[in-house]
């Protein structure tokens, strides 16, 4: 793996089986409902709201899901109340893990998450032993394009809060405090430069670097980890070649 975007929050192709289809409207559609619940129907002044829609219409998750999942969290329809929780642990070679879950049942979570660890070589630890090497930060991914000049987004990011621009990778990746992702988006918004990816994420100050039977091994847990359906992202602090990852 190589740049923010894979070790960030993993999101490597899965087959587009209906399985795959169907856990991914479950996730996006749950965190449209915590989404209008925190911040309001009206995504104009709800970040999150915004990102959790648009991530929808990239998904094709079918319009009367998505009206469904923003009337529960009006509470005008009935539904499961989530809350969030993240779950800390190791894996292979010591690698550290982050789980972000939205559960309505924290028991059957907990239980499953420890099952998953222990099943795939790794061990769910307690909480705060592995998010210290970690930074909240707001990571946008922008795809390279020949009218998209790197001297010219640089100047755009930075005027609204960036931190930092990595044009090393296949896209543009650009980090910032939390405080400033929204002002981020809106000013790529403003000046109609589309993104692949804009989210609030877990980046690792360190990585360790797998190969081979460790590598794989790693895979494996955090493939698990990403299936179980009230997972809704896994952040580590590792880096795999590419053909490990898709393996």
């Amino acid at each position: 793996m190589s740049g923010h975007s894979k070790w960030a929050n993993i999101k490597r192709k899965k087959g587009k089986t209906d399985a795959v289809r169907g856990a991914v409207t479950t996730k996006i559609s749950r965190e449209i409902t915590t989404a209008v619940r925190i911040g309001g129907a009206d995504s104009t002044g709800n970040m999150r709201l915004k990102l959790a829609l648009q991530n929808a219409k990239e998904n094709n998750i079918p319009k009367e899901n998505i009206q469904r999942a923003i009337q529960k969290g009006l509470g005008t329809l009935e539904g499961s109340s989530y809350e969030e929780i993240t779950y800390e642990g190791y894996g292979t070679a010591g690698v550290a893990l982050l789980v972000e879950t939205m559960t309505d049942n924290r028991n059957r979570t907990a239980a499953e998450m420890r099952h998953l660890f222990s099943k795939h070589g790794g061990n769910m630890g307690e909480s705060g032993c592995v998010s210290w090497m970690f930074q909240k930060k707001g990571l946008v991914l922008i795809e390279k394009t020949p009218a998209l000049k790197e001297d010219d987004l640089l100047a755009i990011v930075l005027d609204a809060g960036a931190e930092d621009m990595d044009s090393s990778g296949e896209q543009y990746e650009v980090t910032c405090a939390p405080e400033d992702f929204e002002s981020l988006v809106n000013a790529l918004e403003a000046a109609k430069i589309k993104w692949e990816s804009a989210e609030i994420s877990m980046i690792p100050e360190t990585t360790i670097a797998l190969e081979g039977a460790d590598a794989a091994k790693l895979m494996r847990l955090v493939d698990a980890l990403e299936e179980q359906d009230d997972v809704q992202n896994v952040y580590g602090n590792f880096e795999v070649p590419d053909d490990e990852e898709e393996d």
